[in-house]
């Protein structure tokens, strides 16, 4: 299971990576053709495609409903930890207890 994780954990990060790139250059851009053609967005469209290899690896090592917890709760702490890091994004008391109560389901499903 620890490698599974890693690997949830890995793609989660991937996705969001992409997730920031899109942000960072879909705001000057408009919705069109040449957006999508773009080198920006063949790398962002990479990153995905190996994020989501990771993703199916662990649908295939991992029983369903566990795998999609892991997936909700890793998604969960890697965005929250990257707005609070890269977007400056500060959440209440009341949600980071809620992210850390997350944190702990994520450990808890993780665990053997």
């Amino acid at each position: 299971m620890d490698k599974t994780l890693w690997v949830i954990i890995g793609s989660q990060l991937l996705f969001s990576t992409s997730d920031f790139m899109a942000r960072y250059y879909m705001k000057g851009q408009a919705f069109c053709v040449a957006t999508f053609v773009s080198v920006w967005f063949a790398i962002y469209f990479i990153i995905r495609t190996i994020a989501m290899f990771g993703m199916l690896y662990a649908f295939t090592t991992v029983p369903l409903g566990r795998t999609m917890g892991l997936l909700s709760m890793t998604g969960l702490v890697v965005a929250n930890v990257l707005g609070l890091l890269l977007l400056k994004e500060v959440l209440t008391p009341v949600a980071y207890i809620g992210l850390a109560l997350g944190m702990i389901a994520l450990f808890l499903l993780a665990w053997k």
